[in-house]
């Protein structure tokens, strides 16, 4: 039987690793076996790579070969941990995934859509998320939570515009594919944002 592939996509501040520990906890109560992931990383080769892409000393990488390192993590993870896993029957929940690069890459850095879509069906072709819960906020909102965190990397120091660049592409994707997205206000408190994801979890997968 084929696993279920389930994201969390959203911006800096946005409550995703507070949302996984919950969902994660849900899924495993009823019964199925949960992969916890994230991207970029994952694996121990994709973890490594991630490190280049967020270490704030490598601020001469090039967007075009953040993109790369992006998909190239990206194929290693889908190959040695997510594609076994949907095999094996699993859920996977994975902390972003290509959305996220449509997001910061596409809209963030002004990359183009052809090209992001040419790597995505290279590395990944047909193979989509059966749910993607995207946890949207408003950028000013998310810097000041995410500034009570630990020091940013590279990608998350970037400025505000950056910010309302991706944010606004995630919106866009999501009217693109509103099927498999979600949308969830996550300015709202922790147990309301909660409260919306069990709801659609329910729905989709309690029979």
């Amino acid at each position: 039987m084929q696993g279920t592939f389930i994201t969390i996509e959203g911006g800096e501040g946005a409550g995703k690793s507070t949302q996984m520990d919950r969902i994660a906890a849900w899924l495993a109560q009823r019964g199925r076996r949960v992969v916890r992931t994230r991207e970029p990383g994952g694996t121990h080769l994709a973890e490594r790579l991630r490190d280049i892409l967020l270490d704030r000393d490598n601020d001469v990488l090039s967007s075009q070969a953040e993109l790369l390192l992006m998909f190239a993590s990206r194929a290693q993870h889908l190959d040695e941990l997510i594609r076994p896993a949907l095999a094996r029957g699993d859920t996977v929940l994975c902390d972003r995934f290509t959305d996220a690069t449509w997001a910061y890459q596409g809209g963030g850095r002004g990359l183009p859509g052809a090209e992001i879509a040419a790597l995505e069906q290279l590395v990944h072709g047909d193979l989509q998320p059966d749910l993607t819960l995207l946890l949207d906020l408003p950028v000013k909102v998310g810097m000041e939570r995410a500034s009570r965190r630990s020091a940013s990397d590279r990608i998350e120091s970037e400025p505000a515009a950056f910010f309302e660049r991706v944010r606004q592409a995630y919106l866009d994707r999501a009217g693109e594919q509103p099927a498999r997205f979600v949308l969830i206000d996550a300015a709202r408190d922790e147990e309301a944002v909660w409260r919306q994801i069990r709801s659609e979890l329910q729905r989709r997968f309690v029979t």
